[in-house]
């Protein structure tokens, strides 16, 4: 009886090791992307970046869709850092946000998104152009 609960304490102890050993090895890096956005209530957006991860850059194309109050286009410039991933490609995928903003002319922005695969963007940088939005937006990311 005392052998089996010694055996089941431990592998109880093996597998939260085996949990903790996933996120403990997750890295980060920088990120800078360049988006250009238009719409008219439902509105688009697309553009490009750089993941620059472990010493490599990684080439990155963006989309997405907008909707709801969305007027005008820009252009945006962010900057930042991911973090909590283990490849370059656990950047990819779809990240989703509701936001308001105004630009006219230039302004500032900053944003923090996270994916499904546990991916966290932390962005600042600066729009330019005439936008203006309160919506739900959806920005996709992939590796090119």
């Amino acid at each position: 009886m005392k052998l089996a609960s010694s055996c089941r304490a431990a592998l109880v102890a093996i597998v939260a090791l085996a949990g903790l050993s996933t996120s403990a090895f997750a890295d980060g890096g920088t990120v800078v992307l360049t988006i250009y956005k238009a719409g008219w209530i439902i509105g688009g957006s697309g553009g490009s970046g750089v993941l620059n991860f472990r010493g490599r850059s990684y080439a990155l194309s963006t989309g997405g869709l907008d909707y709801g109050l969305v007027f005008g286009g820009s252009k945006t410039v962010l900057r930042g850092r991911v973090s909590n991933i283990n490849r370059p490609s656990d950047v990819a995928g779809v990240y989703g946000a509701a936001g308001a903003g105004l630009a006219i002319g230039r302004g500032a922005r900053a944003i923090v998104l996270s994916n499904q695969k546990g991916a966290v963007l932390e962005l600042s940088g600066t729009q330019t152009g005439l936008m203006a939005n309160a919506d739900l937006s959806g920005l996709a990311i992939t590796m090119r």
